[in-house]
């Protein structure tokens, strides 16, 4: 019969983009003021530097810092800003 032949991919986009997640608790854990792929890499908290990555709130910096990811939660940027740090977005 054909719908055995069909592929099976259900509801789940093909060409969905997978992002390491990283908390703000483990943030701030970190020495640097400038935190971006390569300084979360080198610390453990991801596993590749060539993936995208996105910032979640969970937890606070305690301190100005400037973090660059290619995705960030509306109240990891709140709490980021409100620290008096930056959240650049990688293209």
């Amino acid at each position: 019969p054909l719908y055995r032949r069909v592929p099976k991919r259900g509801f789940k986009p093909i060409s969905r983009r997978r992002f390491q997640i990283v908390n703000l608790s483990a943030l701030a854990e970190l020495t640097e003021t400038e935190i971006g792929p390569e300084e979360l890499k080198s610390h453990g908290l991801i596993w590749s530097a060539a993936k995208p990555i996105k910032i979640l709130g969970d937890g606070a910096t305690g301190r100005a810092v400037t973090v660059r990811a290619h995705a960030f939660s509306s109240s990891a940027r709140e709490k980021i800003e409100a620290d008096g740090g930056t959240a650049e977005l990688i293209g």
